[in-house]
């Protein structure tokens, strides 16, 4: 379409986007980030819908102060990794801030992702033009709602008022109608994201959006607690942070006692 070769990968065998679009009302959706192939090997075998390799990836795993900090080149490069320990699950790959401005930008940064691992990509807002060009080109696109982190400066939750909850819905709406095969909810008042639930025919996977949506996202890092200060709407399931600080004193201990040295204090 745009006289550049459509390189694809091989991927993993999880569901295809189609498949996850038409499971709408007949069960819920499971989707954790991954930025490594040792995460990526186990959530592989944990039995998800997806796995994101999200542009979260720059705050949790590269230390910058936001998301927009993320280049292609670092999408790729832990797509590249993720792909390596994926076999069975649906894989995504977030479309980084600056990198899809025009729908033949879009379409090669999204061809881009494809190329390092990626099933599907994902983008943020109702840009349609960029959608329809992507899925055009044979590439599934995931949606993107409420809490944009590439663009809005504070966060918060948004669709309290009525004139936010209507914008996030034909927001929603139209990237359904573009054939979005799934659409994600962040940040967004429970009972206008149960609305945008209910009036889409793509499935929403949910993050700070209550309980009303087809699914749940969370970032893998909150999830397992491998940071000191986990996000408020995070239960983790793990204090990683705590073990690792208690595993690396007693490697120090033990190293240290081997020749007789005095011990690491704890």
């Amino acid at each position: 379409m745009y006289g550049v070769p459509h390189l694809v990968a091989d991927g993993p065998s999880g569901q295809s986007a189609s498949e996850i679009r038409a499971s709408k009302g007949h069960r819920r959706i499971a989707m954790l980030t991954a930025y490594d192939y040792p995460t990526a090997l186990a959530l592989d075998a944990s039995g998800l819908d997806l796995i994101l390799v999200g542009d979260s990836l720059g705050e949790v795993e590269l230390g910058l102060p936001s998301t927009r900090d993320v280049s292609l080149a670092m999408m790729c490069h832990h797509l590249r990794a993720v792909h390596r320990g994926v076999t069975r699950t649906h894989l995504v790959g977030d479309l980084p801030h600056d990198t899809y401005r025009t729908p033949h930008e879009a379409v090669a940064s999204a061809r881009a992702l494809i190329s390092a691992g990626a099933m599907s990509v994902k983008l943020e807002g109702a840009l349609l033009a960029q959608v329809e060009a992507i899925i055009a080109d044979g590439i599934p696109v995931m949606g993107h709602v409420g809490l944009l982190p590439q663009t809005h400066t504070e966060r918060r939750r948004l669709g309290k008022t009525a004139d936010e909850a209507r914008q996030i819905l034909e927001d929603a709406m139209a990237l359904d109608r573009a054939g979005c095969f799934a659409i994600v909810i962040e940040a967004v008042d429970a009972e206008a994201a149960a609305a945008v639930t209910a009036a889409v025919a793509a499935p929403t996977i949910g993050i700070a959006a209550g309980t009303g949506t087809d699914g749940q996202v969370l970032v893998i890092t909150d999830l397992m607690g491998q940071l000191p200060e986990p996000p408020r709407f995070v239960t983790p399931k793990a204090n990683m942070f705590e073990m690792v600080i208690d595993a690396g004193r007693e490697f120090a201990r033990e190293v240290r006692t081997a020749d007789g040295s005095p011990a690491l204090p704890r």
